[in-house]
Formats: C-alpha cells, sequence, structure tokens
C-alpha cells in the first residue's frame, strides 16, 4: 500500500459522500469534495510516476475509482434533474459497454490490454469539468445555463466518440490472430 492508492481508494470513498451531499441538496459540499477528489485523480497518477510507485492494484483501482466518482455523480445530477438525462444515459452506457468488453474478452480467453485511449482521457477531463460546473453553478447559485448546456453536449459527443474508439480497438482487437 502507497500513498497513490491510499489516494484512489480515498476517491472510492468519497463516491457514497459526493452522492449523499447531492440529494442532501448540499451542492457547495458536493462541489468541494467533488473537486478534492478530482484533484486526487490527477494527483495519484503523478506520484504514482514520480516516485516509481505504480502498483498493479493501482492500475485496476484507478479506473474503478473515476467510473465510480463519475457515474454515481452523473445518474444523481440526472435524478435531480440538474444534467439532461440522455447524458448520464450514454455516461453510464459507455461504461457499460467497455467493461462488458473486457469481460467477454478475458471469459474467451483474449484479454484487452487495459490502456485508456486520448480521447477517453479528454472525455474523463471534460466529464470532471462538466460536472465540477454543474455542482458549482448550483451550489454558489450561478447562472451557467450556457456554459452547462454546451458542457452537456461536448460531454455527450466525447463520450459517443470514445465508445466508438473502444469498440473499434476491441473490434480490431478480436479480429486479429494474436491472442
Amino acid at each position: 500500500m502507497n500513498l497513490p492508492n491510499l489516494l484512489t481508494i480515498g476517491r472510492v470513498f468519497a463516491v457514497p459522500v459526493v452522492v449523499w451531499l447531492i440529494v442532501s441538496g448540499e451542492l457547495l459540499w458536493a462541489f468541494w469534495l467533488f473537486s478534492l477528489a478530482a484533484i486526487t485523480d490527477g494527483v495519484d497518477g503523478a506520484i504514482a510516476r514520480a516516485w516509481n510507485q505504480r502498483t498493479e492494484l493501482g492500475a485496476y483501482l484507478d479506473p474503478i475509482a473515476d467510473k465510480a466518482l463519475l457515474v454515481s455523480i452523473y445518474v444523481t445530477l440526472a435524478i435531480i434533474e440538474e444534467i439532461p438525462r440522455s447524458v448520464a444515459i450514454l455516461v453510464v452506457f459507455r461504461d457499460l459497454v467497455i467493461v462488458g468488453a473486457v469481460i467477454l474478452s478475458w471469459l474467451i480467453e483474449r484479454p484487452l490490454p487495459i490502456e485508456p485511449l486520448k480521447i477517453s482521457k479528454l472525455n474523463t477531463f471534460a466529464q470532471i469539468i462538466f460536472a465540477g460546473v454543474v455542482l458549482g453553478s448550483s451550489g454558489f447559485a450561478l447562472d451557467l445555463a450556457r456554459v452547462e448546456q454546451a458542457g452537456a453536449w461536448l460531454v455527450g459527443g466525447l463520450t459517443l466518440a470514445s465508445a466508438g474508439a473502444y469498440l473499434a480497438a476491441f473490434i480490431r482487437h478480436m479480429a486479429s490472430d494474436e491472442p
């Protein structure tokens, strides 16, 4: 157990607290805790690389923590009607398709290499920023309707592009002769 893994585990434990804060109407507190969790997402990887503390546990745990945080926030924000339901559905659907493809590849003994694509990193960044803007605008009582609308379209488009890129990679992997 090292500092990057502890930060990642902390992010996992922040998920139910952020969700509870959102459904309790404490959007400013949810903004601050979400922001802290988002910062740890970047910091844990930077520390792991800089101090040569990469672990197999961290390689699996970090994307799980990211998905748990983002999917939970998007579903919760959609339920309380702070974001379009369609955006939350896209975010959840994309992640389910990716997880399903990975599990399927393992079941048929053709495991996919687990490496995030550049479009996926951009998508995750956009999802974090959009969720932060929505929480912040509600928490600070700001009128950012146009920014939020643009953010919803950007996240929706990047989520679709990322899903398409992963689907193409999955198809190429399954069509190749390599195990």
